[in-house]
């Protein structure tokens, strides 16, 4: 049986290519849309929706990329996304949380342009339809394919600046392996909550905790000018008093803020009762956020914000 698969290319590394100077830059031309595609039974309709780096994307990228999936993804058996890397965690988080089409969806990119040595954009590429041509893909939500391992859009998180081994998934290991001529699958993402957003917009900043921190930029945010905060706290989730003091503050006058650790493995968890503590961040209204870092639970956040949670409903969705 012929699988449709449509591919969105949205720029990055994947389609850039490098100088003889070695820096590396985007082309007009991408070169993934020259790419043999040799899978059997496979049709692939190709769109160039995006050529931007990956930190040039934005929330808005985010949504018209949701926007032309829910369009169009129920016309396809599969869909394929080309990204660049350094922001290609959050895209997939984004979408994941999405009401999309009842397809796989997998997003890939490259560490290496495509005319350097070891290239490795056409590999993921391939391993990426291969998986979204997969009936066993059905179901997991939007998948990361890199480096031969799949993994979940949630969990998923860049590690290292050019290893081509560089997306991890630092507490659960990846959900499967693409082998030479099967796809494994090891386990299964847990369920999500799911949102048909109408529009994308907001200004959530993520600060880093740090020892000795007092309440320095802290003391320069305004809760009627931005419409959250972002904490990257200490341990399993603590704040330097004077820090914890002034976001304590901004909580009491109704700005969400949510914590996560800046430890690279583990949960924040209110455990410590001293000032500044978690129990004492918990007990003043601060949102602590299982299993993800700071970049995703800003999304989180900022897409909770838009679907109109607030209260209670919005601290069981940003807790759960």
């Amino acid at each position: 049986m012929t699988k449709n698969i449509l591919v969105l290319h949205t720029g990055g590394t994947i389609s850039m290519t490098a100088d003889e100077m070695g820096h590396v830059n985007s082309s007009n031309d991408n070169p993934m849309n020259h790419v043999a595609v040799e899978l059997n039974d496979f049709n692939i309709t190709t769109t160039d929706l995006f050529n931007v780096p990956s930190p040039h994307i934005t929330e808005y990228h985010m949504y018209e990329l949701y926007q032309k999936i829910k369009a169009i993804g129920a016309n396809y058996d599969g869909i394929v996304i080309t990204h660049g890397t350094d922001t290609l965690e959050e895209t997939a988080y984004f979408l994941d949380t999405m009401n999309l089409p009842s397809i796989p969806i997998v997003i890939t990119g490259a560490m290496r342009s495509s005319n350097e040595l070891g290239s490795d954009g056409i590999y993921n590429y391939l391993s990426a339809l291969r998986v979204a041509g997969h009936p066993k893909s059905l179901g997991k939500g939007v998948l990361v394919v890199m480096n031969d391992e799949i993994h979940a859009a949630k969990y998923v998180t860049k590690t290292h600046t050019t290893n081509v081994s560089t997306f991890q998934t630092p507490t659960h290991g990846p959900l499967g392996i693409i082998m030479k001529h099967e796809i494994l699958f090891f386990q299964t993402a847990e369920p999500r909550v799911r949102f048909d957003l109408d529009h994308i917009q907001g200004t959530i900043p993520i600060i880093k905790a740090y020892a000795g921190m007092g309440d320095g930029i802290l003391s320069l945010l305004r809760a009627s000018h931005i419409d959250g905060v972002v904490i990257e706290a200490l341990g399993a989730g603590n704040l330097p008093p004077e820090a914890a003091k002034t976001l304590i503050t901004l909580a009491q006058e109704g700005l969400p803020i949510v914590l996560v650790s800046r430890c690279f493995n583990g949960i924040a968890e209110p455990v410590y009762a001293y000032q500044g503590g978690g129990v004492d961040l918990a007990t003043n209204g601060i949102m602590f956020v299982k299993e993800l870092n700071s970049q995703k639970a800003r999304l989180k956040l900022l897409i909770a914000i838009n679907a109109g949670l607030e209260g209670q409903t919005l601290s069981e969705y940003i807790e759960g």
